[in-house]
């Protein structure tokens, strides 16, 4: 008989005092509100680490939540995603206190420059020891387009995922191709630091950006950094195929979540990827105890505090629809946006036995439409197997109801009843996270787009084709 795979255990916030638990920073156990301290982060990552999550996975957005009722007036006052700080910045000290989490952090390509992020995170990667992954969006919020590029509107859904294609493509020469392997000496007797002749301009001249100079950091553990994304439109599935490792595909029906993880595995391997390297997670919500009958009654102390008027305000950023006057029951119907399609896609592909309502998203313990499960840990770990057998997924985004507590929980509770079954990845010397996540080293495959800008010899690969 075959042992079961690890399941990827991933902690998902944000820098903010309520990511998408609306409400439930009133908790009297809940220390969100802390996090503007440096010693809230590093204390999570050190309880992570210590309890065998393999990464924390911190979400991000650079503009007010101002869709609901026309302004961020209710975002501001029920504390929904905001205020929000950078979550680059707590990163380096959390990867001090840890040995084995890795971090997933939320960049857009649509208001960074890839030279810029390149240089960020080739320095995580060596402070990190090759810890760091990068969660690639192209944004979503009009407020953003406002206040960093001048526009009165975002950018068209399609066009930012083009955007962030070619940002991809640069970001690929400078991290692969721009620097030799061998490049860097440190020769104290020669005094020959590095070789220039193993450093090379990446002469990017292209629709959107122009770089033309080399990198500006030795190469890091991997290079490139652990990929991940997010989208489910059509145009976020074939950005997805064609880059992402480490895929966060949500839909709070099963079926659906089959079909789109399906379709992504589908077209990576059109473009020439191996299967096997792109892995899937979900987000749920879990509420566990020592007994189903304990974690039902904390469930429904967790559940006086959540504030659905809050989620939808959430609801309204991601989905660009002002829904403070639609009914909480009635089943949404297709919008043409430029926020995020993956939340309406569901009123586009479905039938009438799949529609989804306000309610479906904003109002359950799981959160914008997540699952949420809740018992002893027996329950719990039979029903996420059952769900990952399902759906597809290789792991889970276990977004937190309180923290620390939820993610206290499941250290207790949850995980070791997962090590008992083999869903738990065994520790060993402290790895890259691509390396302890798919166990190929901490390199880009060699059939990844991104491999195709390394140098052979000093000479840059051609550009994997287009499908």
């Amino acid at each position: 008989m075959t042992s079961p795979d690890p399941l990827i255990l991933s902690a998902f916030t944000m820098s903010t005092a309520s990511h998408s638990n609306t409400g439930l920073w009133r908790h009297p156990d809940d220390r969100t509100a802390d996090y503007t301290q440096l010693s809230y982060w590093v204390d999570l990552a050190r309880r992570l680490d210590a309890s065998g999550f393999d990464l924390l996975f911190i979400a991000d957005a650079v503009g007010q939540l101002d869709v609901y009722g026309g302004s961020a007036r209710e975002a501001l006052a029920r504390a929904v995603q905001t205020p929000v700080t950078d979550p680059l910045l707590a990163v380096s000290a959390m990867a001090s206190v840890t040995e084995h989490l890795g971090f997933g952090v939320t960049v857009s390509t649509t208001y960074e420059h890839p030279y810029l992020l390149a240089r960020k995170f080739s320095t995580l990667d060596h402070l990190t020891g090759g810890r760091i992954g990068w969660n690639i969006v192209t944004s979503l919020l009009d407020s953003a387009a406002r206040n960093i590029i001048a526009r009165d509107r975002q950018i068209a859904h399609d066009e930012r995922y083009a955007i962030a294609q070619e940002f991809l493509e640069v970001v690929y020469k400078l991290w692969e191709g721009s620097w030799e392997d061998g490049a860097v000496l440190r020769d104290r007797e020669s005094g020959l630091f590095t070789d220039p002749d193993k450093v090379h301009d990446i002469g990017h001249d292209g629709q959107y950006f122009t770089v033309p100079g080399a990198h500006l950091v030795e190469p890091s553990p991997q290079r490139t950094p652990l990929l991940l994304q997010a989208g489910t439109s059509t145009a976020g599935r074939e950005f997805a195929a064609r880059n992402a490792e480490l895929v966060f595909a949500a839909d709070p029906r099963p079926g659906v979540l089959r079909r789109n993880i399906d379709d992504i595995r589908r077209r990576a391997v059109e473009y020439g990827r191996g299967p096997e390297h792109l892995k899937f997670l979900t987000s749920v919500a879990v509420v566990v105890d020592e007994s189903d009958r304990a974690a039902e009654a904390k469930a429904r102390d967790l559940r006086r505090f959540r504030d659905a008027r809050g989620g939808l305000v959430l609801l309204s950023a991601i989905s660009g629809v002002d829904w403070s006057e639609y009914d909480l029951d009635k089943p949404i119907g297709e919008f043409d946006t430029d926020a995020s399609r993956s939340v309406l896609a569901a009123s586009a592909d479905a039938g009438a036995s799949e529609r989804l309502t306000l309610r479906d998203f904003v109002d359950g313990l799981g959160g914008f439409g997540g699952e949420a499960f809740v018992g002893g840990p027996s329950t719990v770990a039979d029903a996420l197997e059952a769900y990952a057998e399902k759906t597809g997924v290789d792991g889970f985004n276990f977004s937190y109801l309180v923290t620390p507590g939820s993610f206290d929980d499941l250290a207790e509770h949850l995980i070791p009843e997962l090590a008992k079954r083999g869903r738990v990845r065994e520790r060993d010397a402290p790895r890259t996270v691509r390396d302890a996540l798919f166990g190929a080293g901490p390199r880009l495959p060699a059939d990844h787009p991104g491999s195709a800008f390394r140098r052979d010899g000093g000479h840059r690969a051609e550009r994997s084709p287009a499908r």
